[in-house]
């Protein structure tokens, strides 16, 4: 290859002949990202709700340390979970290390703030709208949490498209 005119070539001429290992990497690459946002979506919508409307001492930490870890560059996550799944970390015995799994779970732990920030956003106005309504009928604060992530649910796509996009 002698310019990047080859190599955009090479590149399409991959793409457009349907490469079976090209499509095996993208498979394994949407198969990883796609797998570390359902579980983050899994894990930060009821907990984003939670923080939202609870009332709990400490709740502005838990807020700011939840603000703060959307932050965390994806290579002092890639290193901790290295060092949590290497022969002589906690996790290293399950031999996860190099797999898919081990990509997951990093995209977990970068994804899962995100969406639970976006989550605790979005149900923290409609909960202040819906307040005096959701008190009138005396309704639980884990129906409250349901009701308002079900009404949030349009919204709340924007928190799995950021979280795809982080991963």
């Amino acid at each position: 290859m002698q310019d990047i005119g080859d190599a955009f070539a090479l590149a399409f001429a991959l793409i457009f002949s349907g490469d079976p290992v090209l499509m095996e990497i993208v498979g394994r690459s949407l198969t990883v990202s796609l797998s570390a946002v359902a579980i983050a979506l899994a894990i930060g919508l009821p907990l984003g709700a939670i923080l939202a409307v609870s009332r709990f001492p400490g709740k502005g930490a838990v807020g700011a340390a939840l603000n703060a870890a959307m932050g965390f560059p994806p290579v002092v996550i890639g290193l901790f979970v290295y060092l949590m799944l290497s022969n002589t970390g906690p996790f290293g015995v399950l031999g996860l290390l190099y797999t898919p799994t081990a990509m997951i779970i990093a995209q977990v732990i970068l994804v899962t703030p995100i969406v639970a920030a976006l989550a605790r956003q979005t149900i923290e106005s409609l909960n202040e709208e819906y307040d005096d309504q959701l008190r009138s009928f005396v309704i639980s604060a884990r129906a409250r949490i349901a009701i308002l992530l079900w009404d949030a649910r349009h919204a709340l796509i924007t928190a799995g498209l950021a979280g795809f996009g982080r991963a």
